[in-house]
């Protein structure tokens, strides 16, 4: 597994799932090129800048894994190890980070290969900056808070921050600003894409997500401390930016901003940031965190991770779960169970209980829950909607729902109505009823093996009477009944059509029955299938 950013990319490289362009690039041109692209990207030869610039690192499962060091299915499993066995960051004198440092008049922001993503942007924008921060109220010792926001460059050493969300870092500056003093804050640029996932993790205050995010790495997250401010930086970042939230307050508007909805966002009213110093790697690499999609699939594994745990304590047996990029990776659920009678609706209520999730569709272990096609098809077969579909009125919300009507003047947040789908056979209804069309030896057959000029004659049987194979067959479902197929496979020696006449045999015999399940068997039989009242 990748230790940092750098080994990432060189990762990334080696499973073929890095472009890289040589050719010179318009850096406006930058996000769309990622957006048509199903690889990640590196630009090496951005016009007008000297640093390669990187993106889409993280906006696919597969990468997602390579990242990880281990399937996408269980990078669940390693950000609940996080949780449960979280490793406090490292503290190293030393780092990468390290190399190139500047400080005052040297910051230039305009220098650095920044890219404008939509073209309702306000400006071009930092997106995957990690960063650290602490509550003013406590020591350097306290729990260091990490989170991802936009900063938008404004000038050459003064950016915004999007903190219009309530979460801690917003508590943070507040407290600053009524004190009229400035927060420091580094901000991480290249980093390991578990640092990623952590710090868009909603850990409660005084929970360090770096400390999380060292339980996924097994150690601890490399620090350094700062030389402008009393923060500490990532070590093994391809770029630091150290700052400071000026104590501006909520006065300065900026935007528009894309959000996770894969919609614009309006004009948000957001604090600045003077940028104090930047320090980074020798030949760094800028990463570009390409908006939406790579702000949408670091969520998928956080919100599985939750969703488990919920159904988990709620008795539920789980067997997969899919946080659907369609529901933006925060919104929508589809759960896969082995159910106990009630459990559809018991963990549609639990999985709703969980941040902001919306829609939640619950199927049996047979369904895939990563393919829609198999989901609707449950959906379409096993739900009747007056008994199945369940609705929750004036639940939390997420204020950036645009099917919400806009805030009041107080900012007060929105209710929202959640929805759950029980989508498991009903317990009242025969499971035969649900067997899925199975085409015979599908395991064992494939086209291809077929293709081409013949190679031989065709296949030849051994011959039986049709009377003596009757009276095999007979005694075969005297034990127990079997499908047609099953009976075929008894005697491939003796070939298709002479199981056919065997039991054209038994038919004409009046000996021959079916069971409920459509199985074989004989008409006086324990087995045989009883004619429904008329």
């Amino acid at each position: 597994m990748a230790e940092n950013f750098r080994e990432l990319i060189d990762e990334l490289r080696i499973a073929d799932e890095l472009i890289e362009i040589e050719k010179p690039v318009d850096i406006r041109h930058i996000a769309t090129l990622v957006d048509q692209s199903d690889k990640a990207l590196m630009f090496s030869n951005v016009s007008g800048y000297d640093t390669p610039v990187v993106s889409g690192v993280t906006n696919s499962r597969k990468r997602l894994a390579i990242a990880a060091g281990c399937d996408f299915s269980d990078i669940e499993r390693r950000l609940r190890d996080g949780l449960d066995r979280p490793i406090e960051p490292e503290f190293v004198n030393t780092g990468p980070v390290r190399e190139v440092y500047v400080e005052g008049e040297e910051v230039d922001l305009y220098s650095m290969p920044i890219p404008l993503f939509s073209v309702l942007d306000g400006g071009p924008m930092i997106t995957a900056g990690i960063t650290l921060s602490r509550d003013p109220d406590e020591d350097e010792n306290s729990a260091i808070n990490a989170g991802v926001y936009r900063f938008l460059v404004k000038e050459k050493a003064l950016t915004g921050i999007d903190i219009v969300t309530p979460n801690n870092l917003h508590r943070y500056a507040a407290k600053a600003y009524e004190r009229g003093e400035p927060l420091p804050i580094s901000i991480n640029i290249g980093t390991h894409p578990f640092e990623l996932i952590c710090s868009t993790y909603k850990a409660r205050a005084g929970v360090s997500e770096l400390a999380i995010a060292g339980g996924m790495r097994g150690k601890g997250v490399p620090l350094t401390q700062c030389q402008t401010i009393d923060m500490p930086c990532i070590a093994d970042a391809e770029i630091v930016l150290e700052a400071e939230i000026l104590p501006t307050g909520w006065t300065q508007p900026e935007g528009r901003f894309g959000e996770f909805t894969r919609l614009m966002g309006g004009l948000h009213w957001n604090p600045n940031v003077r940028i104090k110093a930047v320090s980074m790697r020798k030949n760094p690499l800028y990463y570009a965190l390409h908006m939406p999609w790579e702000n949408i699939w670091p969520s998928g594994p956080i919100y599985e991770a939750n969703v488990r745990r919920a159904l988990d304590e709620a008795g539920v047996n789980v067997t997969a779960v899919n946080i659907t990029p369609g529901g933006c990776c925060h919104w929508h659920a589809v759960i896969a169970i082995k159910p106990l009678p009630g459990d559809g609706k018991n963990a549609i209520t639990a999985a709703l209980s969980v941040a902001d999730m919306k829609h939640v569709t619950v199927v049996d272990h047979d369904i895939d829950v990563f393919d829609h096609v198999d989901v609707e098809w449950a959906v379409a077969t096993r739900v009747q909607a007056d008994r199945d579909v369940l609705i929750v009125s004036g639940a939390r919300s997420k204020p950036l729902d645009p099917s919400l009507p806009p805030p009041g003047p107080y900012s007060r947040v929105p209710t929202t109505a959640k929805m759950g789908i029980d989508a498991t056979i009903p317990d009242n209804v025969p499971r035969e009823r649900f067997h899925r069309i199975a085409y015979a030896y599908a395991d064992e057959v494939k086209l291809e093996d077929f293709m081409g000029p013949a190679n031989g004659a065709a296949e030849s049987f051994s011959t039986i009477a049709p009377e003596e194979l009757a009276e095999k067959i007979l005694l075969l479902i005297t034990e127990q009944p079997l499908y047609f197929a099953e009976i075929c496979e008894k005697f491939v020696p003796h070939g298709f059509q002479a199981v056919t006449q065997a039991l054209g045999v038994l038919h004409e015999r009046g000996t021959l029955w079916q069971d409920a399940e459509g199985r074989f068997c004989l008409k006086d039989s324990q087995f045989a299938a009883v004619p429904p009242k008329r």
